[in-house]
């Protein structure tokens, strides 16, 4: 009896140590995704519109001609001026977003904010964020898996749904965090989400381990949306 009650006590310790592990690989891997996703992100802002931006302030300094058009001169150099203004203000968004350091120091209302204000630059989408009830901050790792899906939903909509509009809604009740993500996109057959890829698994996956629920609801041309529900505390 000694021997079989080791036995299971081994076993059991075995498989808390497989799962600290496979939680500590989860939190790694989606810490690992928010820094590629910002990256790429990076590169396209980078590329279509800081780099527009400057070479346009080169276009107005390399063209001045103070000698012949002195008034003219001044215009394009106030221009280049607040071109450059405007580069650098954007330079200093991106270095703010260079890692998930906006959400461990700031929480992840914020961290949604900036990157919305981000996705909005591109004008191609309507899209709000609202947060309802009494916020309460949750531990880091958490809000970095839960940042981790709802960026996974967002980058899923602008390449699947052909939306324009987007609303999220983060609402906090006294006892979970209610996430809603929903689009006027193309939408697709319930019974065709086992084909869409692992985007809807890995975000399904994510929120299993924030022992959260998981629902998706979508018809072909009435939009999509996805709904998470976490507890907030462990008890």
């Amino acid at each position: 009896m000694i021997y079989r009650y080791q036995q299971k006590q081994n076993a059991y310790y075995k498989s808390l140590e497989e799962l600290k592990i496979s939680h500590a690989n989860e939190m790694l891997q989606s810490q690992l995704e928010i820094q590629e996703q910002t990256f790429e992100n990076i590169s396209r802002e980078i590329h279509d519109n800081i780099g527009q931006k400057l070479t346009l302030a080169k276009l107005h300094l390399n063209t001045m001609d103070i000698k012949k058009d002195s008034a003219k001169a001044v215009v394009q150099l106030n221009d280049s001026i607040s071109i450059i203004s405007e580069a650098i203000n954007d330079l200093s968004d991106i270095s703010r977003s260079m890692s998930s350091e906006i959400i461990l120091n700031n929480g992840i209302i914020k961290a949604l904010e900036f990157e919305i204000a981000q996705l909005k630059k591109s004008s191609l989408y309507k899209i709000d964020l609202s947060v309802t009830g009494n916020p309460v901050f949750l531990d880091s790792q958490k809000e970095l898996v839960l940042f981790r899906i709802i960026q996974e939903a967002l980058n899923n909509i602008m390449k699947h749904s052909f939306a324009s509009k987007i609303l999220t809604n983060l609402h906090y009740d006294e006892q979970f965090l209610l996430l809603k993500i929903s689009d006027d996109g193309k939408g697709f057959a319930s019974d065709s989400i086992s084909e869409k890829g692992t985007g809807i698994a890995n975000m399904k996956r994510r929120a299993d381990l924030l022992k959260g629920i998981f629902t998706i609801d979508s018809k072909p041309d009435c939009g999509t949306s996805i709904k998470i529900k976490i507890p907030l505390y462990e008890n």
